[in-house]
């Protein structure tokens, strides 16, 4: 470092020191000067409030005031110490750093210069365990936690996000005057409200990612049968999605596929044609996914988008398959239109059941944990500001506000209607990719969940009867063949083989 430049953090250092012996001014802290956090201060500045911004780099703190903060009502910190001198009381400080260890360092950091009463907000996309521990932790030093999903983006944070606390619920009343001004707005209404207890905001900020990864990738699979199997080249892709965009799937990610689609390179080529094949992947969608087979929910979507881009990143794999293992080659036929619209309603009914999974485990969550929590709010949340934003949330919010006791998306008058429309088009979507040998495994699952949810009975009588005839792991029986040999609700092992002994297994039920 410069010498002038020790001198100036010195002088900063001193100024600050001083400055602790002013009246507090900050409304609230945040802590994290990445674009996220710039993004989400300017927000707030913009709404009257004035922010005390901190980051462990100081000099990003000096830089972020002479620059995009100039005059605007924010205020710098150079340690933790004046950030918190900085505030009114009862403290809020706002956390958004890289989730895991650096959350907890900065929360050690916090501790000793707040207050019972104080409020620390984790805005990170932490783990819900982890925010279930802080809640706890917190609430013995008597300070409140809360763990906010923030989702948007940039442009969310700067304008408008979807914001989803959680935690003790006694820091609501001090942080939702901020909270709900600086939120996206749908119809008038803000699009964040309490979530529910612990680690409830960041366990549905985190199916709201497992939910925008079977989103993405039942857009891609829409656009590969439209590419490969109908021939359309780019430009006629993004005009279907264009067209979409005005209907039912009116969306952020269709909008922005479209605009993917028409966005030519140099050379005049579509720039989506020179991007490599093989997805990236931060893991909130492995661990929708392992919440899901960890409560014994059927979220077969959001774990086949999982896979799918597990499948996209063994690339080189892929290609030496290719060259040895044959397939069909599609080849259309009929009327192109009457195709498209038939991909619309495979794709809407497909989305309906990522929803309904979704919602299914948020709502088994809640008996796990014990949480309380707000399902109308939820869908509301999501309507504006966030990545899964779409006309289609509306309905979701109408269904619960209508019945927030709602055991399944698909028992709404409105979605079983539509989805008793899209039928018989996603079932020839489904067939024609089947036949073509184009992969569409989010589409697949999610036809086949439908039908094995609308099924009285399925095969897993005999998958039971295999289980007890090799491991003794026992079966029930039908109600209507309760008798004296085959008691209700027991456990039931039989010798199937007559060499086998009488001492069954424990079982387990998911």
């Amino acid at each position: 470092m410069k010498i002038a430049n020790v001198w100036s953090a010195r002088l900063a250092g001193i100024a600050g020191g001083l400055m602790h012996t002013s009246e507090p001014s900050g409304d609230i802290g945040l802590i994290g000067l990445a674009v996220m956090g710039q993004n989400l201060i300017l927000n707030a500045a913009d709404h009257g409030y004035t922010v005390v911004a901190f980051n462990r780099t100081v000099s990003k703190v000096d830089h972020f005031l002479e620059n995009e903060a100039k005059g605007k009502s924010i205020i710098g910190a150079h340690s933790i110490e004046e950030l918190c001198a900085k505030l009114k009381k009862p403290r809020r400080v706002i956390l958004l750093v890289k989730a895991g260890k650096a959350v907890d360092d900065f929360i050690d950091l916090l501790i000793p210069h707040m207050e019972p009463g104080d409020i620390i907000i984790d805005g990170g996309n932490s783990h819900f365990p982890d925010s279930n521990r802080r809640t706890k932790e917190l609430a013995e030093k008597g300070l409140l936690f809360v763990g906010s999903g923030v989702s948007g983006g940039e442009e969310g944070a700067r304008y408008g996000p979807s914001l989803m606390p959680g935690g003790n619920e006694k820091a609501w009343p001090a942080i939702k005057n901020i909270f709900q001004d600086i939120a996206a707005k749908t119809d008038g209404e803000p699009c964040c409200d309490w979530v529910g207890d612990e680690g409830a905001g960041h366990f549905v900020k985190m199916v709201h990612n497992g939910i925008e990864y079977g989103d993405m990738q039942l857009i891609c699979e829409a656009y590969d049968i439209l590419k490969r199997g109908a021939g359309f080249t780019d430009k006629e892709i993004g005009d279907v999605f264009a067209k979409w965009n005005t209907g039912v799937l009116d969306s952020f990610l269709i909008e922005i596929t479209r605009d993917i689609l028409y966005f030519n390179d140099e050379d005049g080529t579509p720039l989506v044609e020179k991007i490599m094949d093989r997805a990236g992947q931060k893991g909130t969608g492995k661990w929708t996914a392992i919440n899901a087979l960890d409560l014994g929910m059927p979220v077969t979507l959001i774990g086949e988008a999982v896979f799918a881009r597990c499948l996209s990143a063994i690339k080189e794999e892929r290609v030496a398959a290719s060259k040895v293992l044959p397939g069909p080659t599609p080849a259309f036929s009929g009327d192109k239109q009457e195709f498209v619209d038939q991909l619309e309603q495979a794709l809407y009914a497909s989305k309906i059941i990522s929803y309904a999974q979704g919602f299914m485990l948020i709502r088994e969550a809640g008996k796990e944990y014990g949480w309380t929590l707000n399902n109308p709010a939820i869908a509301l949340m999501w309507r504006g500001g966030c990545i899964i934003r779409s006309v289609f949330l509306g309905e979701i919010t109408r269904a619960y506000r209508k019945n927030p006791e709602l055991e399944n998306l698909l028992f709404d008058d409105f979605f079983k209607s539509a989805i008793t429309k899209a039928q018989d088009s996603w079932r020839q979507i489904v067939s024609k990719a089947v036949l073509w040998g184009i992969p569409t495994p989010a589409f697949t699952t999610a036809l086949s969940f439908y039908d094995g949810y609308r099924s009285a009975r399925l095969p897993a009588n005999l998958l039971q009867a295999q289980r007890d005839y090799f491991g003794a792991h026992t079966f029930h029986v039908l109600p209507e063949f309760v008798s004296e040999k085959y008691p209700a609700n027991t456990d039931i092992h039989i010798n199937w083989t007559g060499r086998g002994g009488n001492v069954s297994a424990s079982t387990y039920l998911a």
